[in-house]
């Protein structure tokens, strides 16, 4: 009953979004809003429904990987990893001083600073069309950054979350991610490519293969400490050295909006109204401050690794945004005693506002799969 309410309000919104020229992820977090536990309450958060939410986002993150060739991975990485360690570093800097300078705990100012210096997988990929994500220079770079963001994310909550002997936690999570891209590619190549061969005839057999892959390597890297979306990305990459990796990809797209659609929701049904009077003004000024000053310095980096100027400014508005990490880590922070629950809901707030935002200036000024029809791009 709760999933057949969300499909159904989903819709309807979705609908009046896309006739308003409205970004249609809005229309699914105001579902969330709407049928949520906060006003209708039809919806109820549950294990299901975040358990959907977790599939869509492995298929974006799979997909992403499906139309990356491990080359042109290779190729961008070490720009990806001084982009995100510099970005990262003054992101930090600045969120910390403004949330100083708002009169927030030293301590609390310090984690959501951590919190909201990445940019978000899920919005980037979503708004990148097709032809950029596969055939272009922008996808490669925008992915290889998200990439080495979320790396460093595993590593911040990592810290969070020991004491004392972080040094050789990493060190051994290092060597376990090693050994699952090894034994993907391994698999991959031996076991999965011949199958898909054999099966090359039944679409449906295909499609039933690439989702068991994606979610077993996804398994796989949640059980050894890594986050699941690396697992569906290092799946994705695996097959991408195949021929069939493009044709999957057009296949599993709805499938793969489908599912993000709970995503969406169940931030939207997350947001608690009694938090919002004492953080509303704070969590608005973060987000703006965000939105406007990180696709400049982005901008700034990009010029400084010798992009072109129109490359770095849309580069740098794609990745304009705070990432769904944030929420991950101010959860975690929260749970440790390390951050205040008002932190942790302004942190959640400004995420949503940040994504909000983000996705109305890029389908505004940029090609997107979901823009309107004079920037709509597949």
């Amino acid at each position: 009953m709760a999933i057949s309410a969300v499909v159904v309000c989903s819709a309807i919104l979705a609908w009046i979004a896309s006739q308003t020229r409205q970004p249609i992820i809005a229309g699914y977090f105001v579902c969330g809003i709407l049928i949520g536990p906060e006003c209708i309450g039809l919806v109820q958060p549950s294990l299901m429904l975040e358990d959907l939410s977790r599939l869509g986002v492995m298929l974006l993150l799979f997909l992403a990987g499906l139309v990356l060739h491990p080359d042109r991975l290779r190729t961008n990485f070490a720009q990806a990893i001084t982009l995100a360690l510099a970005g990262s570093a003054l992101s930090w800097l600045l969120v910390f001083a403004l949330l100083r300078a708002c009169g927030h705990a030293a301590q609390d100012a310090v984690i959501a600073a951590v919190a909201l210096m990445f940019s978000s997988t899920i919005l980037v990929v979503k708004l990148l069309p097709t032809t950029t994500l596969h055939q272009k220079r922008m996808g490669s770079i925008c992915i290889a950054v998200l990439i080495a963001q979320d790396l460093l994310a595993v590593i911040m909550l990592i810290f969070l979350g020991t004491s004392g002997s972080t040094g050789l936690t990493l060190v051994w999570l290092a060597f376990k991610l090693f050994m699952l891209i090894a034994l993907t590619i391994v698999i991959e190549q031996y076991l999965i490519r011949p199958m898909m061969r054999l099966a090359d005839r039944y679409n449906e057999v295909l499609i039933m293969l690439c989702l068991g892959w994606c979610v077993g390597v996804a398994l796989a890297a949640h059980y050894i400490g890594v986050p699941h979306e690396v697992g569906a990305f290092v799946a994705g990459v695996a097959i991408a050295r195949g021929k069939l990796s493009l044709v999957l990809s057009e296949q599993l797209k709805p499938l793969r909006d489908f599912f993000l659609m709970f995503f969406f929701f169940v931030m939207g049904a997350a947001l608690e109204f009694a938090h919002l009077r004492s953080i509303w003004l704070p969590a608005l000024l973060v987000a703006a401050f965000i939105v406007v000053t990180r696709p400049m310095w982005l901008r700034f980096l990009l010029r400084k690794t010798g992009e072109e100027t129109p490359f770095a400014t849309e580069t740098g508005v794609r990745l304009g945004q705070s990432s769904e990490f944030a929420m991950v880590i101010a959860l975690s922070a929260s749970q440790y005693g390390q951050l205040s629950s008002e932190m942790a809901q302004l942190i959640q707030l400004a995420t949503v506002l940040t994504m909000l935002a983000s996705s109305y200036i890029v389908i505004m000024k940029y090609p997107t799969p979901i823009g309107h029809a004079k920037l709509q791009r597949d």
